[in-house]
């Protein structure tokens, strides 16, 4: 019987997890004891395959001066210009053949060394442990030519002891690193497969008496507000916190009057671990979680994720992260009133954890797993329910849970992700439970959550949703008495997601509910010389997933998008809405632990976007839960004009992760009167002028042309050609626009696949067809069919003119012919201008980009932006940049101001490239500006949802075919 060959080492196709490293134990960023940082530039040397060079480099003096050199931490295929190969991006599929735990033979090797001397002041004695924080995905390690031993685990520590080994000038540390090894298995983790020794590698040396692994134990109890503290240590040592009068020896437990610790006030104190040799400080937030009454409580209170999930990633380093980036996601996350991460699928950089402490941020801290792959085969090899990868899936929870078990922001431990069920994830979850009982367990991926304290879904709809936070989901009777969660939802993949603040008011209405993670925080679009931001395929990939990959709440460049700015404004935690009366507001605290003492209420009077007129507010320090009903000011009515109030609430003073006056919260209310406040959906509810009617002119012909009032019209097809002096591209009906990627849907939901089906239809190839141009005596009426080449759908449209010497008027009616069977993208006009209109004013929402179920962000007042600035750059180019319930809107020249008003509000774009440019590109730097500023000005447009991987768009934001009525007032004048 033959034995099968090898690709490579044994120890690549080995299930363990490794040779020679030590247990895994807790992390902390400083002591007293030395420490030798070894990151820099590293000699490099890329190979083809796993066993194309011997071992010879890892002996010292071996030549290197043919080699590259690298930066670590640092992926290879991000560094040398492409010559070290490329990134790969998939999402479910493994990127090699699946026969585990055999990997190919092409298996892209880098062979590391750097030379190191030990500085002058390293003290004699005592031991050294090398670390390693991630190394993509196995690596073998030699100091000094002996053999330390091998390791898989990408995203976790590994220790090996060196002590005997350390010369004090001249020492060669060398790593063999393999991009693919059983581990891969075990890494599927919808991310750019990017090999290299990513975090920091560090020599640390270890006294005698030096601290082994320890584990803060600090729970609270609500009832009395006593804190007890005990820290268990390997090596004996004392314990004090001086704030709390506290000095006990290690394994000693004490009790005290404590500050708790949660999310919105991360209460630390500062303390230290002392042993015979070493001083480590420690920062300490004493909480108790528990799920109770059906319900995760921290402190003995529900709590409300308003949550996202975080990949860790950089455009230029990949997964190779600094402590700046780290802190500015945190502090980004914080200033959008985010308040949870899910570390998908891994645990993060240590660091990360500390600033979660810090700045206050509840933590699902996930372990280095996922299978997804095994779920095209029907899950048949799955790592997880294989004994003989037990080992390694134990090894994976014990490196996760003991590296970041003294973080108290970290409230429960998630066993991976996507790796279907079965007897490894069994074992991780009884393992998890004896070493750490003290945080709930999280896994999505059964449903009958045997091994999970929380019932936790992804993607599911709102009816979903509801139906489980009424307990009529059905399933186990189990799984009923467990706190529901969305591990994964309102999937953020371009424009969208839509449907935020429907899901949120699900979450306040069921108290089962307790809230969800966005996918995800940032786009991975990679840095690109040709396309700006690179996405799967860009690199020459075989198999990719292509833009699946840049779905997230911040663009590449850590830019927030417009879901974001949604997103702060649907979880805010102060809800600020109109009052019973006239000009009152009702104001209700939504945080689960912090009063509003920190605030600062304001409100601002403004009339058309003018004459701002601003007082505080007398609101009282409520706590959470708690509502108050505030009238406001009085205020001396304009006489003309549409009056809003604006109310924020800010911060009083500077918080460690905004400055003073950063606002938290706002609402709007039309004055003297009640309606929806918080977005521009109460546009409706304040008194607007009325719409010009503009009559008198009289339509005549000239030169093939039809003049009417300011205008001219081309006589034979009835479209505008001058406005005023303005040369204009007349407006005719449009319906198409860009699909977005949520448009363009999923596979698995081909219902939701608007844009195959829009495009199967034909609705962006229209045909226009003038019926006739018929002046009146004071009107010219144009009637138009339009209708996709191919079907007999069609929408009939009428187009009125009329004038008075300085306003054109144009009422639109739309009549559909046929059974429309699917919605339309958009419905309104699109007309063009000279390039040179490039500034843009408007009254109506903004100052972002809106649309109908994703408005919530639109605040009602007087905007101004270059056109330029109107659109948003996703990475994948998409319909984006409207303006929602705009009262009127101005684009001019500097000489020339074209202003349209509009009956009812309506939503407008402009950009400098059309609908089907838009469309055709792939990348941002395929748009080229023209000739031609485009206007849209829809009457209504179809929502985002997010059907890219999630639901459709809900009914109500659904874009039917159907008769619609709608005018506009146009006029050109000095600007």
């Amino acid at each position: 019987m033959s034995t099968p060959r090898i690709s490579g080492p044994a120890y690549l196709e080995d299930r363990s997890p490794g040779t020679g490293a030590l247990p895994p134990r807790a992390w902390y960023p400083e002591s007293d004891a030395a420490r030798l940082g070894l990151g820099g530039r590293w000699r490099f040397r890329l190979s083809p395959a796993a066993d194309t060079h011997d071992e010879a480099f890892a002996q010292p003096g071996h030549d290197t001066s043919d080699w590259a050199g690298l930066t670590v931490p640092g992926h290879w295929v991000l560094q040398g210009d492409g010559a070290y190969g490329a990134p790969a991006y998939t999402n479910v599929a493994y990127p090699f053949p699946v026969d585990p735990p055999r990997v190919p033979d092409e298996n892209p090797t880098g062979d590391h060394l750097r030379s190191f001397d030990l500085p002058q002041d390293w003290p004699d004695g005592g031991s050294a442990l090398l670390r390693f924080e991630g190394v993509e995905s196995c690596a073998r390690v030699w100091l000094n030519g002996r053999e330390l031993g091998t390791f898989k685990g990408s995203r976790l520590p590994h220790e090996f002891p060196v002590g005997p080994l350390l010369r004090p000038t001249g020492n060669t540390l060398a790593v063999r690193v393999h991009q693919w090894s059983s581990g891969s298995y075990l890494e599927d983790q919808d991310q750019w497969w990017l090999p290299g020794i990513f975090r920091e590698v560090t020599l640390l040396h270890r006294p005698e008496g030096a601290a082994g692994d320890f584990s803060v134990h600090a729970s609270y109890d609500h009832r009395s507000g006593l804190g007890t503290l005990r820290v268990d240590s390997e090596v004996p040592g004392r314990v004090t916190v001086p704030e709390l009068g506290l000095d006990l020896a290690t394994g000693e437990s004490a009790v005290a009057p404590v500050e708790a610790w949660n999310a919105e006030l991360p209460r630390l104190y500062a303390a230290e671990l002392a042993t015979a040799g070493e001083r480590v400080p420690l920062r300490i937030g004493f909480r108790t979680v528990a799920v109770e009454d059906g319900l995760l409580k921290v402190n003995g209170r529900r709590i409300l994720f308003r949550g996202v999930n975080r990949h860790e990633f950089h455009p230029a380093t990949g997964r190779a992260l600094d402590l700046a980036t780290m802190r500015e996601d945190v502090l980004l996350m914080k200033r959008h009133n985010i308040n949870a991460v899910r570390t998908s699928h891994y645990p993060p950089h240590p660091a990360f954890l500390d600033l979660c402490d810090e700045l206050g941020l509840w933590v699902i801290d996930e372990c280095d797993l996922e299978t997804h792959g095994f779920h095209l085969s029907d899950w048949r090899g799955n790592p997880a329910d294989d004994d003989r990868w037990t080992p390694a899936l134990l090894d994976r929870a014990a490196r996760t849970v003991e590296r970041d078990k003294n973080h108290p922001s970290v409230v429960l431990w998630s066993l991976g992700n996507e790796s279907g069920t079965g007897r490894g994830l069994s074992a991780m979850a009884s393992w998890i439970r004896e070493r750490d009982p003290s945080r709930p367990l999280h896994y999505e991926g059964d449903p009958s959550c045997r091994d999970t304290d929380v019932y936790s879904l992804m993607y599911a709809d709102h009816a979903e949703v509801d139906r489980i936070g009424r307990r009529a989901d059905g399933g186990p009777e189990e799984r009923g008495r467990l706190p529901f969660l969305l591990c994964e939802y309102a999937h953020a993949m371009g424009n969208g997601p839509g449907g935020l603040a429907e899901y949120q008011r699900l979450f306040e209405t069921h108290e089962r509910c307790q809230g969800g993670f966005v996918w995800e925080w940032i786009d991975h679009g990679l840095d690109h010389h040709r396309f700006g931001h690179a996405y799967g395929g860009d690199f020459g990939e075989e198999l990719h997933d292509g833009a699946f990959v840049c779905d997230g709440l911040l663009l590449p460049d850590r830019t927030p998008s417009p879901g974001l700015t949604e997103y702060a404004k649907v979880v805010e935690p102060v809800r600020i809405v109109p009052g019973e009366g006239p000009d009152s507001v009702r104001i209700t605290n939504l945080h689960d632990f912090a009063d509003l003492s920190g605030f600062l209420f304001t409100c601002t009077h403004e009339a058309d976007g003018a004459g701002p007129f601003t007082r505080t507010l007398d609101v009282p320090p409520l706590g959470p839960g708690g509502s108050v009903e505030v009238e406001l000011p009085p205020v001396p009515r304009p006489a003309a004009g549409e009056v809003w109030w604006t109310v924020r609430a800010s911060l009083t003073g500077p918080a460690p992760w905004a400055p003073a006056g950063h606002t938290v919260a706002w609402g709007q209310l039309p004055a003297g009167g009640t309606g929806s406040a918080g977005s521009a959906g109460s546009a409706g509810s304040a008194a607007r002028p009325e719409l010009p009617r503009a009559r008198g002119r009289a339509p005549h012909a000239r030169d093939g042309l039809v003049l009417l009032g300011p205008a001219a019209f081309d006589a034979r097809t009835g479209r505008l050609t001058r406005l005023g002096t303005v040369p204009v591209t007349g407006p005719r009906l449009d319906v198409w626009r860009a699909p977005t990627d949520n448009d363009r849907g999923a596979p698995w939901a081909p219902a939701d696949q608007l844009a195959r089906r829009w495009g199967e239809l034909g609705l962006h190839r229209m045909r226009h067809r003038t019926d006739g141009v018929e002046p009146a005596a004071d009107t010219l009426e144009v009637r138009t069919r339009v209708a996709p080449a191919g079907s007999a759908l069609a929408l009939r449209t009428v187009l009125r003119w009329s004038a008075d010497a300085e306003l054109l008027r144009l009422d639109v009616a739309v009549e559909p012919e046929g059974d429309w069977d699917l919605p339309l993208p958009r419905l309104g006009l699109r007309m063009g201008l000279p390039a040179a209109f490039g500034r843009a004013r408007w009254f109506g929402g903004g100052p972002g980009e809106a649309y109908p179920d994703a408005r919530s962000a639109a605040r009602i007042g007087l905007h101004r932006l270059d056109v330029d600035a109107l659109g948003t750059r996703y990475v994948r180019p998409q319909e984006n940049g409207a303006r929602t319930d705009v009262r009127w809107a101005e684009l001019d020249d500097g000489v020339t101001s074209v202003r349209i008003e509009g009956d009812p509000v309506f939503s407008f774009t402009a950009r400098r490239w059309t609908s089907e440019q838009l469309a055709a590109a792939r990348h941002r730097t395929d748009l080229t500006a023209g000739d031609t500023v485009w206007l849209n000005l829809d009457h209504a447009l179809h929502g985002l949802g997010s059907a890219s991987c999630g639901p459709g768009v809900l009914p109500e934001y659904r874009l039917t075919a159907a008769p619609a009525a709608f005018s506009f007032v146009l006029s050109a004048r000095t600007a």
